[in-house]
């Protein structure tokens, strides 16, 4: 029985390493994945350079400096610094989000050039073609210039390689402009060939205080004939100065070789290039210091080529894409779902420099750290989903994620709403921590101060409105068990019901708690923890409120309890300003109560109104793809006993429809992966549709085999097996299910015990 069991294994390794290194068609998941599906139809995501949770990424930046201004950043809200529409090069923005709704980031902008000296952007772009990307790499050609680029990235550092024509060639280095809303930027020569600096960045999504700065090193790699500063300066009647005729608003500095500061400079380099000459470009980055920058660069590029910076990072993604290995499908699933796989894999980012200094959060503080610092933190979009996958997949990135949440909140006395780069920006609402946290620990990630979770889950669930950072209108939730209407667009009841899904998972961490507290024999505790858990669970009820019969959905209620008229539950569609709501109309909202799913059909009348209602908002068109807050609707019909297929033809549906092999192949914002980790879970064939909820919806996978490989210190197994029967493409409905060897009738499970079935195995049908 032994020998069986050891050939199966080493067959099913065997097979698991085959796919890796070239399955089907001889190709591996790096071969699959296209860096430009969702870079229009505000995808937001870029083509550009990055490793996997890298903190730098180097991108083609054209949303800016267009002849009629047709694509200027000035003229219409970019929050990406690539558009796939747009074809306008005006450089390589160096560190940028990837799948967000708000600008930021995307600066220190590298150009090449040719001919005759130009340093305004509004000049010196140039339309481009040949346009070419894959895991670390991305390379154009400017149709201007005749000049091939090329970028690739370590996890700190980019590297940029420009293949110039024959005669006067430049390289500017642009700290004026970017996607960030904020301006200032200083810059010194260290050598000929070597430059650093700083650039001001901040002020995401409105937040004035969210600002920092960000450090660079820039090295070329060849003598340049010439170089200077430049300086925009102010209209003629602001300052008595004759300009340059060449430089027009902009003025060369071309004798002054100290430091320069200013809201628009930049640096040129001017070179004698030979016919197909190659320059590089070094650019190291820290949020620390010049110097961190500097030992960055040394760190992770000394001595390497472009080649072999473009090895090491193709073999970070190989290696991290090969964590899940999918046999059957068409060529154009395996393309959505590896792309998907890559998008979830960009953000959250390495915060820390090579020698594990980082800014403290919300301080001045330098600080340091052992594991990984991680950064970029959009918890209310990546709590419903992102971190799930992380925590089945990558659980030694989720649980440091997880010690970086409990750090700011030890730095900073709370855990993070949307942090970046050591700033909270406090966008969207919701205590949005929460859920990821307890999911975690609740799946078995214990390698964390659970304790320090707790205290910092229960001060921001109790404390006073006035005095709490992520629940600023905590007043009337703790008196009232919701949130009333006090200004038009507040945003009230989507404040509540994200409070709701938070208590509901400290309701989950303190029943447990509470459960090994008694094991302890530790019977005070253990009391203490069980009156919690009743406490929030009670509190996460608290949506009743909500509920109006007239119109059978959630709708705002007025100070005075009474519900706010006139009122129309599609109001809030398309991003239209809506009462109680934030991005989305009450049918975007008013199934998210995925804590009690079945609590919410009582109050509907029951089961076949609960179902009949839901089908209504697909049918009828409600559904918002693009969007978190019924991003598990799909999933909620599983709840009842014979509806389950309603899930899996929905599902199938928004699939195909929404995710495809193009530009437009993501329905709106990825936003930092988590409308691409729908994808991936779906196509696997089982969903989390409860946040903090250790457990699993299952629905029809699209291949015929998935392999995950799994931790074995962790999981206690190394390998998740999914399987697909299916006679057909159009089988898309379960016929049966069997989970290690044995049948299987629900059609939602826990995390646990998917896990520890090691293969799920799917017979589907046409129905």
């Amino acid at each position: 029985m032994k020998r069986i069991l050891l050939a199966c294994t080493l067959s099913v390794l065997s097979l698991s390493t085959a796919l890796a290194d070239g399955g089907e068609n001889g190709k591996t998941p790096l071969d699959y994945v296209n860096p430009f599906i969702g870079t229009t139809n505000y995808g937001t995501t870029n083509p550009g350079a990055v490793c996997p949770n890298g903190l730098m990424s180097v991108v083609p930046f054209n949303v800016m400096g267009s002849p009629d201004n047709k694509y200027d950043k000035d003229n219409r809200w970019w929050s990406t610094p690539y558009d796939n529409k747009n074809c306008y090069f005006t450089g390589y923005s160096h560190v940028n989000l990837s799948g967000v709704g708000c600008p930021e980031l995307g600066s220190l902008l590298l150009m090449p050039t040719a001919g005759k000296l130009s340093v305004d952007f509004k000049e010196y772009g140039s339309p481009y073609r040949d346009e070419q990307a894959s895991p670390g790499y991305y390379s154009n050609f400017l149709t201007r210039y005749g000049i091939k680029t090329e970028v690739t990235a370590t996890p700190r550092t980019g590297l940029s390689r420009f293949t110039f024509p024959e005669g006067e060639s430049h390289i500017l280095l642009n700290l004026g402009e970017g996607l960030t809303n904020e301006t200032g930027a200083f810059v010194r020569r260290v050598n000929d060939r070597e430059f650093e600096g700083m650039k001001l960045l901040g002020t995401f999504c409105y937040n004035p205080q969210a600002v920092f700065p960000i450090y660079f090193v820039m090295r070329v790699n060849k003598q340049p004939a010439d170089w200077g500063y430049w300086k925009k300066q102010r209209a003629m009647s602001e300052v008595k100065a004759q300009w340059d005729a060449d430089s027009g608003k902009y003025k060369l500095y071309t004798r002054y070789g100290k430091e320069l500061a200013g809201d628009d400079i930049g640096v040129f380099l001017s070179f004698d290039t030979a016919e197909g000459e190659r320059v590089e470009v070094q650019m190291g980055v820290s949020f620390v210091s010049m110097e961190n920058a500097r030992l960055n660069l040394e760190a992770e590029q000394k001595g390497k080529t472009f080649a072999q910076v473009l090895d090491e990072a193709r073999g970070r993604w190989k290696d991290d894409l090969s964590r899940i290995l999918v046999e059957g499908g068409t060529e154009e699933q395996k393309t959505i779902f590896y792309t998907a796989l890559y998008h979830l894999l960009i953000h959250p980012n390495l915060l820390q420099d090579v020698n594990g200094e980082y800014p403290a959060m919300e301080s001045d503080r330098i600080m340091t750290t052992k594991g990984d610092r991680y950064t970029v933190f959009s918890l209310w979009d990546t709590y419903r989903n992102v971190h799930q996958l992380l925590t089945l997949v990558y659980p030694e990135r989720q649980l440091q994620m997880v010690n970086s949440m409990l750090g700011m909140y030890k730095e900073y006395g709370w855990l993070p709403k949307w942090e970046l780069y050591g700033r909270e920006t406090l966008t969207m609402e919701g205590d949005p921590a929460v859920p990821v946290i307890v999911d975690t620990w609740l799946k078995g990630l214990r390698d964390f101060d659970v304790e320090l979770a707790y205290e910092a889950m229960y001060k921001s669930a109790t404390l006073p409105g006035a005095e709490n950072v992520l629940r600023p209108d905590n007043d009337d939730y703790l008196k009232l068990g919701y949130v009333p209407l006090r200004e038009k667009y507040d945003n009230s009841v989507s404040h509540a019901l994200e409070y709701y899904v938070a208590d509901n998972s400290i309701s989950l961490l303190a029943a447990a708690l509470a459960k090994e507290a008694s094991a302890r024999g530790d019977k005070d505790k253990a009391a203490r923890y069980r009156a919690d858990a009743r406490l929030f669970r009670d509190r996460s009820l608290g949506y009743k409120h909500y509920y109006c019969k007239e119109f059978g959905t959630l709708r705002p209620i007025l100070p005075d309890g009474s519900f706010y008229s006139p009122f129309d539950p599609r109001q809030g569609e398309n991003f239209e300003p809506c009462p109680g709501f934030h991005e989305g109309s009450s049918w975007n909202y008013t199934f998210y109560v995925p804590h009690d799913v079945k609590g919410l059909a009582r109050l509907m009348g029951g089961r076949k109104a609960f179902v009949n209602k839901l089908q209504y908002v697909f049918d009828e068109g409600l559904y918002d793809p693009a969007n978190e807050p019924d991003i598990a609707y799909a999933h909620l019909f599983s709840y009842f006993k014979g509806e389950e297929w309603r899930t899996q033809k929905e599902v199938s549906r928004l699939l195909a429809k929404h995710f495809k092999n193009a530009p437009n192949g993501i329905p709106g914002n990825d936003d930092t992966g988590t409308m691409s980790t729908w994808a991936i879970f779906n196509m696997l064939g089982f969903y989390p549709d409860c946040p903090g909820e250790p457990s699993y919806t299952l629905t029809a996978p699209v291949f015929d085999r998935a392999v995950i490989k799994l931790d074995p210190a962790v999981w206690g197994t190394d390998q998740l097996v999914i399987e697909a029967e299916r006679p057909s493409a159009e089988a898309i409905y379960i016929d049966r299910m069997e989970l290690g060897g044995k049948k299987l009738n629900r059609y939602r499970i826990g995390h646990d015990e998917l896990v520890k079935g090691g293969t799920l195995r799917f017979v589907l049908t046409e129905r």
